[in-house]
């Protein structure tokens, strides 16, 4: 009897904010240790936290983007526990009380969409950092993290496998960068996930979860729910149990393993927090927040999918607000080119191109009225598809315009019919074999010949006029 993969995923996002969740301490990344760890954020005596406005409004934004109810009253609690990075003895968070309550972001998964759904969204602080480098033996403690703004998001165990909560966490990636409210760099920590992972028999209540925390990365966070999957499975079908525990990847050996017992939300002792107010959000700063939002990545594929576009088309095109301006200036700029003819330029070469060089979109060495030109090219017939692939490849390097590359070059399409005539009689004559086998009923004969013309004109040939006057000739015109 088979297993199924039960995952919800816990995503902290850290807020694009200048100054601290609960002080003005800088977020600046890269500072040397303890230089950004401001009294406030270690809790000094006689110091007093006040919420940041802008990562409040941050948080809202981001629920008006899913669509999850923004709470006009939350409260900050004190979340109790100990560890070395934890000056304070206890983290400021938000639990029975958070901004953000429900919502869903939505994947693409084999072409079709799927609403993941979210419990909520809480701001809190982040912790420190201890760094395990050369202390003879010790290991330090670098509190520059602590205080840092955070929107931990938490999904519902929507997902059923790794592919699906690695859409998912890429979906939610996209989201908090498309409406700038953190930067998503995951390499510094801005973006990490933990994964709630467990296994039953379809049907079956759900099993015991362990949690693998910090996952920085789309392919650890794959391989790390891969191995868990297993690992549980294992477990069970040898007749044992699983332990709720929190535990950690190792990317060098590929596995997960305990870092300590899970605890349950009771073991944190959570009370308000007595150094601040209730979180008061009224009416009138919702609407002017709402006012201000971008279109949405849903809203946005649904208007590309009335272009024609297939589902998996619109969610690489949404897959960053960049990459889905760049498209909206290309079909503007070529309005004589079909949108999905644009869409294959944009997810094809261009965006192969910026994955080498690693590039946003806006910061494409062809711009989209570039691109435009390039495809009128190709539309008025000066060059073939083919030849276009060419000159794209030298306006990424700088060589100019298509207009100045397609003239040094030499790269214009011969499309004049005697000269074309030409040079198909030649082919003919040259491959009597190939004539023969497609008068025989061997249709790959005809690509071969047309392989043959392009060849002789090194590429520069009209197709469709190469495809007319080979079949005249071979039928006897």
């Amino acid at each position: 009897m088979e297993w199924e993969t039960v995952i919800g995923l816990e995503t902290h996002a850290q807020l694009s904010t200048q100054s601290k969740m609960f002080s003005g301490a800088s977020t600046a990344f890269g500072a040397a240790p303890n230089t950004q760890a401001s009294a406030v954020d270690i809790a000094l005596p006689g110091v007093l936290p006040v919420a940041n406005r802008g990562a409040v409004e941050r948080a809202i934004r981001f629920g008006l983007a899913v669509g999850g109810n923004i709470r006009r009253r939350s409260v900050f609690a004190r979340k109790n526990y100990f560890y070395p990075d934890l000056p304070k003895g206890y983290q400021i968070s938000q639990f029975e009380a958070p901004i953000v309550e429900g919502g869903a972001v939505v994947i693409v998964i084999g072409g079709e969409e799927r609403a993941i759904r979210l419990t909520r969204a809480h701001l809190e602080e982040d912790a420190g950092k201890l760094l395990h480098e050369d202390f003879h033996g010790m290991s330090g403690v670098d509190l520059n993290r602590a205080g840092i703004p955070l929107l931990e998001i938490v999904s519902e165990p929507d997902m059923r496998s790794a592919e699906e909560a690695v859409a998912y966490a890429r979906a939610l990636h996209a989201l908090v960068r498309w409406i700038d409210i953190c930067d998503g760099n995951m390499q510094e920590g801005s973006f990490r996930c933990d994964a709630n992972v467990s296994v039953r028999r379809p049907g079956a209540p759900l099993g015991t979860r362990c949690e693998i925390k910090n996952l920085n990365s789309f392919r650890f966070l794959e391989r790390a729910i891969l191995y868990e999957v297993r690992r549980q499975i294992e477990i069970l079908e040898g007749g044992g149990k699983i332990v709720q525990e929190t535990r950690l990847y190792d990317p060098d050996r590929d596995e997960t393993r305990s870092m300590r017992t899970k605890e349950d939300a009771h073991d944190y002792r959570y009370f308000p927090d007595p150094d601040l107010l209730p979180l008061v959000v009224t009416e009138d700063e919702i609407r002017r927040i709402h006012g201000a939002m971008p279109e949405l990545p849903q809203a946005r594929r649904a208007r590309f999918q009335q272009y024609g576009l297939s589902a998996q088309d619109t969610a690489t095109l949404t897959s960053s607000w960049s990459l889905s301006e760049y498209f909206d200036g290309a079909i503007r700029a070529a309005a004589f080119a079909s949108p999905k003819e644009v869409a294959n330029w944009v997810t094809g070469d261009l965006s192969a191109r910026l994955n080498e060089a690693g590039k946003d979109a806006s910061e494409s060495n062809v711009k989209p009225m570039q691109l435009a030109a390039l495809l009128a090219r190709i539309h008025d017939g000066t060059i073939s598809g083919k030849i276009a692939k060419e000159v794209f490849d030298a306006m990424w390097a700088g060589e100019g315009d298509p207009d100045a590359i397609i003239e040094t070059r030499g790269l214009r399409q011969i499309s004049d019919a005697g000269a074309l005539e030409t040079i198909v009689a030649e082919v003919l004559a040259a491959n009597p074999k190939q004539v023969e086998d497609y008068r025989a009923g061997k249709e790959k004969a005809f690509n071969s010949l047309v392989g043959q013309v392009m060849k002789a004109t090194k590429g520069k040939a009209n197709p469709g006029q190469v495809n007319e006057i080979l079949k005249s000739k071979l039928a006897g015109g």
